[in-house]
């Protein structure tokens, strides 16, 4: 037998017809379950109130990888006690505490269990990403086995990404954009000749500073513009004019970087 026959998908095998199969193999087959072998198709979707149905074609899908999770598998329940998580996010089980493989549903907003929106002060997401790192930190999850210590080192990554993401005006904002599925090219050519002036305006004043105090200065006034669009952009997404959104984030990044330069010169 080929290599191919071999790693046959078993969605592949439970597209054939019955007649493919060995009778033995078949009688027993509940007639709903017969149904969908016989009429499932690659665009085959289970229908809304038919169990049998249901249960072919979740392992329709799970053919699709034997070795990988979905979304939906993992929010099942946990993989060690197989407890139904009665609250999200489901990085830690409740029961048992095992901590679980990463679940790319669950966005960074819902990991620190923040409304997604833009203005998100007074939060205390430090101290709910403190929260999260003693319970999937590496180093305090040593003694416990090797594929728990993994799924610990992949969440904790995830929960440091997602805390540097939100912390940042910037950042948040680019974030909730692509969540939106509005996408900011943020390294699009800038248009405006009267901000393109301006920038580089600025960053000729960055270059010539020879003291702190005049780096000073212009990292405040730098930080005003940026607190300004700041505040546009969070008017812009609050009423969906993703439009004016992005042009506030696009001034935004000009300005951070602007601000960094100021910072590395200090």
């Amino acid at each position: 037998m080929s290599k191919k026959k071999l790693c046959m998908p078993l969605s592949t095998l439970l597209r054939r017809s019955l007649t493919s199969f060995p009778q033995h193999f078949t009688s027993n087959f509940s007639p709903q379950i017969k149904l969908c072998l016989h009429h499932s198709s690659p665009t085959f979707a289970p229908p809304s109130h038919n169990p049998a149905c249901d249960y072919y074609y979740s392992l329709r899908f799970f053919g699709k990888s034997l070795c990988s999770k979905s979304a939906e598998e993992i929010q099942r329940g946990c993989w060690n006690c197989h407890t139904v998580p009665h609250s999200e996010p489901f990085l830690v089980c409740e029961l048992c505490q095992c901590i679980q493989p990463v679940d790319s549903s669950i966005d960074y907003f819902d990991i620190f269990g923040v409304e997604r929106k833009y203005d998100i002060e007074g939060e205390n997401l430090e101290g709910k990403y403190k929260d999260w790192q003693k319970k999937l930190h590496p180093d305090l999850v040593h003694s416990k086995s090797q594929k728990e210590r993994d799924f610990a080192a992949e969440q904790s990554a995830r929960v440091i990404d997602a805390y540097r993401t939100l912390s940042k005006p910037l950042s948040r904002g680019i974030y909730l954009l692509k969540l939106y599925g509005e996408e900011v090219d943020e390294e699009q050519t800038i248009s405006d000749p009267e901000l393109l002036a301006e920038i580089l305006e600025i960053r000729e004043a960055v270059e010539e500073a020879t003291n702190s105090e005049t780096l000073n200065h212009i990292l405040s006034e730098m930080q005003e513009k940026l607190q300004n669009w700041s505040n546009a952009f969070g008017l812009s997404f609050q009423t969906q004019n993703f439009e004016e959104a992005k042009m506030a984030i696009r001034r935004m990044t000009y300005y951070s970087r602007v601000i960094d330069e100021a910072v590395k010169k200090l």
